[in-house]
C-alpha cells in the first residue's frame, strides 16, 4: 500500500508550445486534463508482448529499429510541414482588431473576459521583441517584399540640384562680406523644424540687409526644457564654411559692438525684402547691431531667385547635424536599411497635438475626455478653426490620422506586412496601447530607443531637438516617408527628399480619403484600389512652386533650386 500511494504521488509533464495552449479552448483543455487513465492491465499486456515477441527474436529487434530509423530519415529528409510557426515565442491577436477604432469596449474586455487589453497589448508587442532580438533578421517573404511596387520610386524627370546664383548676386558678396559695421542677432524658438526654417530665414535677411549673421541663439524650449545650443544640434564650422560666399557668420559681436544696445524688432508676416530695407536698414547703420527675433513665418515666400536658391542653400547644405548627431543617425538608419527597404512614418499623436488641432485621438472615450478637459483649461492652445465641431475638421482633412486609419491606408497603398517600418514623433497620448493596429499588422516597426544600443541615447537625454534630429535623419534617409499630419518636419523632409531626387514621399489625402474609411459595404479589394487611385499623383513627383503663390521653396525647390534639360512640368 505504501508503495502504491508513492506513486500516486509521482507527477508528470509535458512541455506544448504556448501557440498550442491558446488555440486550446477552456472547455477542450479542461477535457484533456479530466481524460481517463488507460488500465495497468492493458499496460502490462503490450509491455508482455514486447518482451516475449521482440526481445526474444533478434532479428525482429534489428528489422523494428531499421524500420523506425528509417522512417526518421524521411522524416527530416524531406520538406514536411510542421504545425508549429518557426518563431514559437510570437502569438497572433486577431484580425478584427484592427478592423475598426478602438472603442472603450476594445479597452475592457476582448476575448474573454479573464483577458484584459494590456494582456492583448503584451502579445502583440512580443513578436516585436522577438524580431528586434534577432537584429532584424529576415523572416519569410522578405524577397517579396523587396520587389512590391509599394517601394517604387516616383519618375524624378532627370531634376537635379540647380544653385547658380547670378552675376549682380556674386559682384554683391564683396561688399557684404567686408562689412563690419553691422551684426544681425536672431533668437530662434519651437521645435527643431520650426528653428530650421527661421535660421534660413536670418541668413536671407542678413544677405538682404548686407550685414554679419551672429550664430543663430536658440530660445530654452518652454514644453520640452531643451538648452541646446546652435553647436550642438548643427556642424557650426560646416554652417560657415558652405556660406562663405553669401553671408559672414560670427561666433559672437566683436568688442566693439559689445556695449552698443541693438534695434529690435519683430516683423509680422510675410514681409518683403523691400519691406525689410526700409524698417530697419536705417538705424542699423547707425547703431550697429540688430536682435530680431520670432522669425516663424515672417519672410515672404515669393522671393527673388538668388535668395530663393539662398534659402535652399541654407536647408539643404549649410544645415548639416552635428557630428556625434549626424553619425548616430546614421548608425541607425543602417540598422534598417541593412535588411532591405524601410518606410519611415512621421506620427503626430502625441497629447499637445491633439489639444492644437481640435482633434479627437479615437481611442476611448476616456481618452477623448482627457484632451476635450485639456483643451477647455487652455483654451490657447487650441491653433484650429474654433467655428468647427471635430467632426467638420476631419472630414476637411485637419486631424491627424490614428494608428487605425494609417495601417489601413498603407494597406491599401500595398504595404507588404513585412514591411520594416521606422517610427518617428513624440510618445503618443495612450502610449504603445495607441499604436496596436500597426504593430499587429507591420511586426517589424521600430523607433530609435529600439535600434539603439544601449547608452547610445544617453547623451542626448533630455535634449528633445537632438532626439528628433536623429529621426530626421531616419526618415530623410528612408526608402519611402509619409506623414501622419502635416507639420514643420514632413515639410522640410519633403523639400530634402525632392532635392535629393525626388526619393518617394506619400502625402495622405485626407480629405478625400476618410469618407471611404466610413464606407463599409466597399470590398478590401475595391478600398485598396480607391486608395491608390487617390494617392497616384501624391507620392513625391516633381511639382512646381510656382503653380500657387505662397509654397515654401525649402519644400517645392522647384523650379529655382533644381532644373533639368530634357523635361517639363505642365
Amino acid at each position: 500500500m505504501a508503495k502504491s500511494k508513492n506513486n500516486a504521488k509521482k507527477l508528470s509533464y509535458i512541455s506544448v508550445p504556448s501557440q498550442i495552449i491558446n488555440s486550446i479552448s477552456s472547455s477542450s483543455l479542461q477535457s484533456l486534463l479530466d481524460s481517463p487513465k488507460k488500465s495497468s492491465r492493458s499496460t502490462s499486456r503490450l509491455f508482455f508482448f514486447f518482451t516475449n515477441s521482440i526481445f526474444r527474436r533478434p532479428r525482429l529487434w534489428f528489422f523494428t529499429l531499421f524500420f523506425f530509423g528509417f522512417l526518421g530519415m524521411l522524416k527530416f529528409g524531406l520538406t514536411l510541414n510542421i504545425p508549429f510557426s518557426p518563431h514559437p515565442c510570437v502569438t497572433t491577436l486577431p484580425q478584427n482588431m484592427i478592423s475598426a477604432p478602438l472603442s472603450k469596449s476594445d479597452l475592457g474586455v476582448v476575448r474573454d473576459k479573464n483577458i484584459k487589453y494590456k494582456d492583448l497589448l503584451a502579445q502583440a508587442l512580443l513578436s516585436h521583441v522577438e524580431l528586434r532580438a534577432q537584429g532584424l533578421d529576415k523572416v519569410e517573404g522578405d524577397g517579396d517584399d523587396e520587389k512590391s511596387e509599394f517601394w517604387k520610386q516616383p519618375d524624378g524627370l532627370g531634376y537635379k540640384p540647380c544653385l547658380s546664383f547670378s552675376r549682380d548676386y556674386r559682384r554683391a558678396s564683396d561688399g557684404v562680406l567686408k562689412d563690419r559695421r553691422k551684426y544681425l542677432m536672431v533668437v530662434v524658438s519651437g521645435g527643431l523644424n520650426q528653428q530650421r526654417n527661421q535660421i534660413v530665414d536670418a541668413v536671407v535677411i542678413a544677405r538682404i540687409l548686407g550685414a554679419a549673421l551672429v550664430v543663430p541663439i536658440l530660445q530654452v524650449n518652454v514644453i520640452w526644457g531643451d538648452e541646446s545650443e546652435f553647436g550642438d544640434i548643427f556642424d557650426l564650422e560646416h554652417f560657415k564654411r558652405v556660406l562663405a560666399n553669401d553671408v559672414r557668420v560670427v561666433s559672437a559681436l566683436p568688442s566693439t559692438h559689445l556695449m552698443t544696445k541693438p534695434v529690435e524688432g519683430s516683423p509680422p508676416l510675410h514681409v518683403t525684402p523691400s519691406w525689410i530695407r526700409s524698417r530697419y536698414l536705417r538705424r542699423f547703420n547707425r547703431e550697429g547691431v540688430l536682435l530680431l527675433r520670432g522669425l516663424d513665418s515672417r519672410l515672404s515666400k515669393d522671393l527673388p531667385s538668388d535668395l530663393q536658391k539662398l534659402r535652399c542653400k541654407v536647408a539643404f547644405n549649410a544645415l548639416r547635424f552635428a557630428q556625434p548627431v549626424q553619425e548616430l543617425g546614421d548608425r541607425i538608419a543602417e540598422r534598417m536599411k541593412s535588411k532591405g527597404p524601410y518606410l519611415a512614418l512621421h506620427l503626430r499623436m502625441e497629447k499637445d497635438v491633439w489639444v492644437r488641432t481640435g482633434c479627437l485621438p479615437g481611442l476611448s472615450d476616456e481618452f477623448d475626455e482627457i484632451v476635450n478637459n485639456e483643451r477647455i483649461q487652455r483654451p490657447e492652445l487650441l491653433t484650429a478653426r474654433s467655428n468647427m465641431t471635430y467632426h467638420e475638421r476631419k472630414m476637411a482633412g485637419l486631424c491627424p490620422l490614428n494608428a487605425v486609419e494609417v495601417t489601413r491606408l498603407l494597406k491599401g497603398l500595398g504595404a507588404p506586412n513585412n514591411a520594416r517600418i521606422y517610427w518617428a514623433g513624440g510618445q503618443p497620448l495612450g502610449g504603445k496601447e495607441a499604436l496596436l493596429p500597426l504593430i499587429q499588422e507591420f511586426p517589424h516597426f521600430y523607433s530609435k530607443e529600439d535600434l539603439a544600443l544601449p547608452g547610445e541615447l544617453r547623451p542626448f537625454a533630455n535634449k528633445a531637438s537632438i532626439m528628433a534630429a536623429i529621426d530626421y535623419i531616419v526618415s530623410e534617409k528612408s526608402d519611402v516617408f509619409m506623414p501622419s499630419h502635416g507639420g514643420n518636419m514632413g515639410h522640410a523632409i519633403q523639400g530634402h527628399r525632392a532635392f535629393a531626387g525626388h526619393k518617394k514621399y506619400i502625402t495622405p489625402n485626407k480629405r478625400h480619403m476618410l469618407p471611404y474609411f466610413h464606407n463599409s459595404s466597399l470590398s478590401e479589394e475595391e478600398f485598396n484600389r480607391i486608395m491608390k487611385e487617390l494617392h497616384q499623383d501624391s507620392l513625391g513627383q516633381p511639382e512646381l512652386r510656382t503653380i500657387k503663390a505662397g509654397r515654401d521653396v525649402t519644400k517645392y525647390p522647384i523650379p529655382e533650386c533644381m532644373c533639368n534639360d530634357s523635361h517639363s512640368i505642365s
